[in-house]
């Protein structure tokens, strides 16, 4: 049986795109738990599914995002403060 895999280079629907992080987050959870329930039909599940899929790359791209503006305070040499990217990985 062939894995449903869903298109990485595929655009983020606008719809999507304008979604918070927390929005976007608890739409993905919602889908999980009607999938996990097993209440949709086969073709309803490979509708949400597939969105599911764009929410979850939206919601990855916005942390990367929020990662990239994270800065920690660092002690200088001198005793001066200064700001530094964080690495989080």
């Amino acid at each position: 049986m062939a894995k449903i895999k869903p298109d990485d280079d595929a655009p983020i629907p606008a719809d999507i795109a304008g979604l918070s992080f927390e929005k976007a987050l608890a739409e993905l959870e919602e889908i999980v738990q009607r999938l996990e329930a097993g209440d949709v039909s086969l073709e309803e599940s490979i509708e949400i599914y597939s969105r599911g899929a764009l929410l979850k790359r939206h919601c990855e791209a916005r942390l990367r995002a929020a990662e990239e503006k994270i800065e920690k305070v660092v002690l200088g040499p001198d005793g001066g403060m200064a700001a530094e990217p964080v690495d989080l990985s």
